[in-house]
């Protein structure tokens, strides 16, 4: 690839799919989606790439891994859209996410610091900050819903996923969740704040109930830390690769001033 730039200064669509693993035809809808600049033709119609579109493919994929499809895209279009304000604001919310999915971890770690007294303790009371109990030996759906600030639909869906398992009233027949249950329908609240999908976080609460211990717990809090910190060192790449491809905006940009004058 870059043979063929230092002697014509232009690239093919395969030039840039094969330097990326891409097929020609990602490369094309990356710039239909505005990911890419719009190519020049020639006389021939065909797409004629530039250095500036290998450094915006090169950004574009080193944004992927820390800010996901959605918002990498974003970003792009932004800068080729000259709007650089709105793709650096685009990039603070990102970096506003990973800070908050950081002090979700650490909220998901003081639930299990909360979790490890309660086993620790058995029958000590009920956990602090729980919903109140609004019935014989437990709360309802409602009180629990509303404390965790979520809807009870919400609860009946876990349920239905194994993450809770309230008992009923043999009176009216509504769900009434124990002290076990509160603690596990807060750290499931966490857990899902975390990214964590209810296919995983139900087998982590069964092992916890069955062993009696915070194990399985543990091991997903060092993985979700492994998960943060890639996620940080991933956006600096982004972060220099966009940086580049600014820079080679600014240089294209000149080039095309000079060939104007």
């Amino acid at each position: 690839m870059v043979r063929n730039l230092q002697t014509t200064g232009r690239l093919r669509p395969i030039d840039l799919a094969r330097a990326h693993g891409l097929s020609t035809q990602a490369v094309r809808n990356y710039e239909e989606a505005g990911i890419l600049p719009a190519a020049a033709r020639t006389p021939h119609g065909y797409r004629a790439y530039t250095a500036l579109h290998a450094a915006a493919l090169r950004a574009f994929l080193a944004l992927l891994p820390g800010h996901g499809h959605r918002a990498a895209a974003s970003v792009m279009r932004a800068v080729n859209e000259d709007a650089v304000d709105e793709a650096l604001r685009l990039i603070d919310e990102s970096h506003a996410q990973l800070l908050d999915d950081r002090r979700t971890l650490l909220a998901v770690e003081d639930a299990l610091r909360d979790l490890e007294a309660a086993v620790a303790a058995p029958g000590s009371g009920p956990l602090p900050e729980s919903p109140p109990a609004s019935g014989p030996g437990g709360t309802f759906i409602g009180p629990l819903a509303a404390g965790l600030g979520l809807r009870p639909a919400t609860l009946r869906t876990w349920e239905r996923a194994g993450l809770l398992r309230p008992r009923r009233d043999p009176r009216t027949g509504y769900r009434v969740y124990d002290e076990a249950d509160v603690r596990d329908a807060r750290l499931a609240h966490q857990l899902r704040r975390g990214g964590y999908p209810l296919e995983r976080i139900a087998p982590l609460l069964a092992r916890v109930r069955a062993a009696g211990g915070p194990d399985p717990l543990q091991a997903a809090l060092r993985d979700w830390h492994g998960r943060l910190s890639a996620r940080g060192r991933a956006m600096l790449t982004g972060a220099a690769e966009l940086e580049e491809y600014l820079r080679e905006r600014g240089r294209d940009g000149r080039q095309r001033v000079g060939l104007s004058t």
